[in-house]
């Protein structure tokens, strides 16, 4: 499968104006259509993406998003046993922040072997393959 696994970073991005990487995510969306990779996004992002939309964007923005997305990604919807590995993974590194989000978007990575499509410094951290 040709595809890239979304953070939060790039799916925010594209939707906010003002966001320092919204050119870049821009961008980035081009190239994925233009390169026809699936962009997967795991349940978790999704949500983590609506809900800063819905408090720094407002309603209207979050719910365009949210429909925007269905049809256009195809969503992943982690395991248990994937959660408690991103536990895991996550306290491997208590010397950062790591989120459940991040670390189980790391975790379907690997998992996939697939990269993922991040500006977030903590995927580098946790040996994830990073789309660029």
């Amino acid at each position: 499968m040709r595809a890239v696994i979304a953070d939060t970073g790039p799916l925010y991005a594209a939707v906010d104006i003002d966001d320092q990487y919204h050119e870049r995510s821009q961008a980035e969306l081009q190239r994925i259509n233009t390169e026809n990779l699936i962009i997967l996004v795991p349940f978790p992002v999704y949500l983590e993406t609506y809900n800063l939309l819905l408090y720094r964007l407002g309603t209207e923005q979050a719910i365009s998003f949210a429909r925007q997305c269905i049809g256009a990604v195809h969503f992943v919807n982690p395991s248990q046993e994937q959660y408690m590995a991103a536990v895991e993974k996550a306290a491997s590194f208590s010397d950062q922040r790591i989120t459940i989000c991040d670390a189980v978007t790391a975790v379907l990575s690997e998992e996939l072997k697939l990269p993922v499509w991040t500006y977030d410094f903590h995927f580098d951290l946790m040996l994830a393959q990073v789309w660029r």
